[in-house]
């Protein structure tokens, strides 16, 4: 009876058993997850690449990532005691073992069992990285399942694959992962150059970082070394008198440079999906960027100075070599090198390169006397930043003096559509309106623009006139070369730009704008001092400075000269520090001829002179080289100006004035409205009767000196 009943226990036991051992075969299936074919296949899922500077050294470290991307370091780089100390401290078994150590594991649970709670884990490292690769919540059953999928990943990967990939994936505290950032974040150093006692302690940090805070106090951690070092003399990995004795110091990394402004440029342009990404900057220079503008910002900040970006780029290879953002409160939220602002008088040159190309020469003669234009809707009276006329001087002054009248004469004389093309054309994509809306003034800045833009167009002329977009990565760009001006129409714009006599009435001879290498330096400075730039470029690189308000508060008078010439000073000398250094290009084929400094004619030995550079088919000749008559232009109003008339005046009392722009005596002018003929008149102005509406203008002019009548262009203005 009794061995009946023992019988069907027994066999119902048995079966019982069977069926959970079913159900939990079947249940661990379930949930077991696929392992990966490649474990470094895992890294690929990053935020961010890492950017290196020109040098192969780190500008940029995320932590975001959720693996270690950028620090991995092969397993024969890794010191051999380190390995066998993580191995001696996590798994001492775990060349003997298939992913699970039977032994480790009932050991911990007879002491766990007598101490009626969980002391110890012993999970091998193969069961780690599979702790990290399938995160789930800790629990008995995930310690099973990771339990077999330790198994399955030593069927897949052997042994060295296994520990090189927990060594670079371990996690630290502050986001870190692997014992190289773990190395980095706690001494400062590469995990190469680290002292036994220093890899220990990185041995011992895994098991609890934020418990054993190094930066915190190294003596909680003191206990858990000891006891590790003695496992490791014992095990003969090291001798007691290389660690023993010896303090555990903890050293904070140098603050990586603060490039995220540039950082941000890279990620837009590259769309890059490489682990890293090699870029041009050069990081000494960097720094020394950022110290020089960060100073000059602080020096002004009496003076209502708050920003200031500054660029630097090597125009032959392209290459930005500094990208610095200043902000006097330390926020620096807005990129100063990508915003974009008045860009003053810095425009000029390109506006003299385009009158070069079409037929002025440098001894063109310009008068400089009080001008009044048509600007967007109304009027606008044009003077020099000094208050003074000079009357008639060669271009070569009007633009080393930064002269205002002569810059728009010119801007007539080019035609503002075509100087437009030529602004894109170098790559100041920025001005992106209609060019009514910016007319002549564009000649003094009145767009807004990029100091990046500004410098990139620099660069054209210093290479001679071939447009390139800047490079910020080693990798070649896809921009193609365009020649927007001739070598010698760039190579005679940078001699003017470096001749400090050109320049010497406004700005004297001498100071920040001389510097001992020749350099072509040009000054720009905004409407009520609320931009200040400065762009220099000599035989290799070019240095573009910006200060001003970001909210547009003007600053004290600080103007181009002032502001940022000495940022620019100072760059340029640590530029041409440790290298070779060589004047400005000058084209072989521009020919010297002496001419009459009043007159800009050829010499006849008669007059005081001085040498001139000229293109060879534009070489003076008997013949005056003066300001090209222009033939007549409607001045007075300007294209799509709005005109409004004043209730306080009876409307038959109200006219607007027609006024040409134009030089030589005139027989008759013929008006016409509307394309009807309204007056005929013996001056270059008459008065219209105001009547409201749109309407058009233009004229015919007959010259005492030609039988042929010239007429201007149609103008188009409202009346309301």
């Amino acid at each position: 009876m009794f061995k009946r009943w023992w019988r069907r226990v027994l066999t119902a036991g048995i079966g019982a058993m069977v069926l959970g051992l079913g159900l939990l075969y079947l249940a661990t299936q379930r949930d077991m997850l696929l392992l990966p074919d490649d474990l470094t296949s895992l890294t690929q899922a990053r935020v961010k690449p890492q950017l290196l500077d020109r040098d192969g050294y780190p500008l940029t470290v995320t932590y975001q990532n959720h693996w270690n991307a950028h620090d991995v370091v092969d397993l024969h780089g890794v010191p051999e005691f380190l390995q066998q100390a993580f191995i001696l401290a996590e798994d001492k078994r775990f060349y003997s073992h298939a992913g699970i150590d039977w032994k480790a594991r009932l050991m911990a649970l007879a002491q766990n069992i007598l101490a009626l709670e969980g002391v110890r884990g012993a999970s091998t490292i193969s069961e780690q990285v599979v702790r990290m690769i399938h995160q789930r919540p800790r629990s008995i059953w995930a310690r099973w399942l990771e339990g077999w999928e330790a198994q399955e990943l030593e069927a897949k990967f052997d042994k060295a694959t296994i520990l090189e990939f927990y060594l670079n994936q371990v996690p630290y505290a502050a986001q870190r992962r692997g014992v190289q950032q773990a190395a980095s974040y706690y001494f400062d150093r590469d995990v190469g150059t680290l002292s036994h006692k220093e890899i220990l302690a990185l041995a011992v940090l895994v098991r609890a970082p934020s418990r054993f805070d190094l930066y915190k106090s190294t003596q909680r951690l003191e206990g858990r070394l000891a006891i590790l070092a003695e496992r490791a003399i014992d095990a003969e990995l090291v001798m007691a008198e290389q660690i023993a004795d010896r303090p555990l110091v903890v050293t904070k990394p140098k603050p990586m440079l603060n490039v995220r402004h540039f950082a941000n440029h890279v990620y837009q342009q590259s769309g890059s999906d490489l682990n890293k990404i090699q870029t041009t900057l050069d990081s000494r220079l960097q720094s020394t960027a950022q110290t020089l503008l960060n100073e000059r910002i602080a020096d002004l900040q009496s003076r209502d100075v708050q920003h200031g970006g500054l660029l630097v780029v090597d125009h032959q290879t392209d290459e930005i070599l500094a990208w610095a953002v200043a902000d006097a409160q330390e926020g620096a939220a807005y990129d100063t090198v990508k915003v974009k602002r008045q860009p003053g008088s810095t425009l000029k040159p390109f506006v003299y390169a385009s009158a070069l190309e079409k037929g002025w020469t440098a001894a063109t003669m310009i008068d400089d006397s009080p001008l009044k234009e048509g600007v967007g809707q109304g009027m606008h009276s044009y003077r020099n930043y000094s208050n003074t006329f000079y009357g008639e001087l060669p271009l070569r002054e009007a633009l080393g003096n930064s002269l205002n009248i002569p810059a728009i004469k010119a801007a007539q004389y080019v035609g503002v559509e075509p100087l437009l093309k030529k602004l894109s054309a170098l790559g100041i994509h920025d001005l992106n309106l209609r060019s009514v809306d910016y007319g002549n003034g564009i000649a003094l800045g009145n767009g807004e623009i990029s100091l990046y833009s500004l410098v990139g167009a620099y660069a054209s002329i210093a290479r001679g006139g071939l447009a390139r977009g800047l490079r910020e990565t080693n990798r070649p760009k896809a921009d193609r070369e365009a020649r927007v001006f001739s070598p010698e129409v760039s190579s005679l714009v940078a001699h003017i730009l470096s001749d400090p006599e050109a320049r010497a009435r406004e700005f004297g001879r001498g100071g920040a704008l001389q510097l001992p290498v020749q350099t072509a330096v040009k000054t720009g400075t905004s409407n009520d001092y609320r931009d200040a730039w400065v762009v220099g470029f000599n035989h290799r690189y070019v240095v573009g400075v910006w200060l001003g308000n970001l909210d547009n508060q003007p600053m004290d008078r600080v103007t181009g000269s002032v502001g940022p010439a000495l940022v620019m000073r100072a760059m340029f000398s640590e530029l041409n520090r440790h290298k070779e250094t060589k004047p400005l290009f000058l084209s072989r084929k521009l020919v010297q001829e002496e001419v009459c400094i009043d007159s800009g004619l050829l010499s006849n030995g008669l007059c005081a002179t001085r040498k001139e550079w000229f293109l060879p088919a534009r070489r003076p000749n008997s013949q005056a080289t003066s300001e090209p008559k222009r033939g007549y232009r409607i001045a007075q109003p300007v294209d799509q100006m709005h005109v409004a008339r004043d209730p306080r005046i009876p409307d038959e009392s109200e006219a607007l004035e027609f006024k040409l722009d134009g030089s030589g005596e005139v027989a008759r002018v013929d008006w016409f409205v509307n394309n009807s003929l309204i007056a005929s008149t013996q001056s270059l102005s008459y008065l219209w009767p105001l009547q409201a509406g749109t309407h058009t203008v233009t004229a015919k002019v007959f010259a005492t000196d030609k039988l042929s009548p010239r007429s201007t262009q149609v103008v188009s203005f409202i009346v309301k």
